[in-house]
């Protein structure tokens, strides 16, 4: 099990929980002194709702955990497990849980992986993207259109429904040119 620290260039430096030393990933997630392995094994999340804000005794909330919440809240939300949004982002599914568990802190290039994988725009993310998800699904649902799909919709899994929402938000974003 290891730490991420801080990433160099395209190298990630980790640390490792078991002796401390400080390092590049290795190509087999190994450490060079202990032998150990720096990717822990973590079981999958069940979905659940997201823990309340934690706030320290000094009174400063932390933005990481906040960063954490909504990355989480988003993937539950999105019908996604872990696996499936690091098959998106092309990481391992351990990242995405370090990520979630704070034990991780995305770079702005992962930030961006991450929002291009959930959907979302990176300042959603940062945001929690709750708020505007909701803005979204009130001004979809004054579409006559929406409303009349409505019915249909609620007999759509998770990931048609995504699609779908998807098609409507770009054709919303960028209607189609006619002739």
């Amino acid at each position: 099990m290891a730490t991420m620290l801080a990433p160099v260039d395209s190298r990630e430096v980790v640390r490792c929980d078991r002796c401390l030393l400080v390092q590049f990933r290795t190509t087999n997630n190994l450490c060079r002194r202990c032998h150990g392995s720096l990717d822990e094994d973590e079981p999958e999340i069940v979905p659940a709702p997201p823990p309340p804000q934690m706030i320290p005794s000094n009174g400063h909330s932390r933005g990481h955990l906040h960063l954490a919440t909504a990355i989480r809240s988003i993937r539950l939300g999105s019908g996604l497990s872990q696996r499936q949004l690091a098959m998106r982002m092309s990481v391992p599914r351990t990242y995405v849980s370090k990520i979630e568990n704070e034990k991780a802190t995305p770079t702005l290039s992962s930030l961006e992986r991450l929002a291009k994988a959930l959907e979302v725009t990176v300042p959603d993310l940062l945001s929690g993207g709750e708020r505007n998800r909701q803005q979204e699904v009130r001004e979809l649902m004054q579409d006559p259109f929406i409303a009349e799909m409505l019915p249909f919709v609620t007999q759509l899994n998770g990931m048609q429904m995504s699609s779908i929402l998807t098609q409507v938000r770009d054709l919303t974003v960028r209607p189609r040119r006619t002739a």
